[in-house]
C-alpha cells in the first residue's frame, strides 16, 4: 500500500510511542524546500531558538505526551550543500525541539548498513518504506508488507554507530 495525504500524515499524530527514520542520502530534492535552500545557498540562516511552526510544535507535544521521533542519517564528508542546509534549517531547531537526531558519519570506513533504504519505523511494528530516485527525488512511500525485525535491527545497528546531531556538529561550521 502505497501512502500520501491524510494517510501518510496520520502516522505521525497516530503512532503511540515512537517514530523513527533511517535516512541515507547526501541530498533529498523536496519541492517544497527549494525556496528555503535557494536562500540558505545566498546565505540566510534561522536562529533555531526561534523556529516555531507545525513540525517543532508537533514535536513539543509529542515530547510532553512521552512519545519520540528520532532519526539517524547516514552521512559522508565532506557534507553536501544540501546535508549542511538540513542541519541548519531543519536539524538544529528540530534537535531542540526534541527531536532525537544523530548522525552515523562512514567517512573512512565501511558503512555497517551499506544497502538498507531510507524507511520509517512506527511503534517497531509497521515499516513505510520510501522510495527515491538516487537523486534525492521521492517517488513514494510503501507500507512494508513483510516482518518489521531486520528494520528493527537496522535501527540498533545504526543507532549503537551513530552519535548524537549536536555533538556531531560541534567544530564543523554547519
Amino acid at each position: 500500500m502505497f501512502l500520501a495525504g491524510e494517510e501518510w500524515s496520520a502516522r505521525f499524530e497516530e503512532f503511540r510511542r515512537e517514530a523513527w527514520r533511517l535516512e541515507t542520502l547526501p541530498q533529498y530534492l523536496m519541492p517544497q524546500e527549494e525556496a528555503e535552500f535557494a536562500a540558505f545557498g545566498a546565505g540566510a540562516r534561522v536562529d533555531p531558538r526561534t523556529v516555531a511552526n507545525e513540525y517543532t510544535d508537533r514535536l513539543r507535544r509529542q515530547v510532553a505526551e512521552g512519545r519520540s521521533q528520532g532519526r539517524v542519517h547516514i552521512v559522508a564528508r565532506p557534507l553536501s550543500d544540501y546535508l549542511r542546509f538540513e542541519f541548519s534549517q531543519y536539524y538544529a531547531p528540530h534537535a531542540l525541539a526534541g527531536e532525537q537526531i544523530r548522525i552515523l558519519d562512514v567517512t573512512g570506513r565501511a558503512n555497517p548498513l551499506e544497502g538498507v533504504q531510507d524507511f520509517w519505523l512506527f511503534d517497531r511494528s509497521e515499516v513505510v518504506l520510501m522510495n527515491y530516485d538516487p537523486d534525492g527525488r521521492q517517488i513514494s512511500r510503501e507500507v512494508h508488507e513483510g516482518d518489521p525485525a531486520p528494520f528493527i535491527e537496522h535501527q540498533r545497528v545504526a543507532l549503537a554507530e551513530s552519535v548524537p546531531f549536536e555533538e556531531y556538529v560541534k567544530g564543523l561550521g554547519a
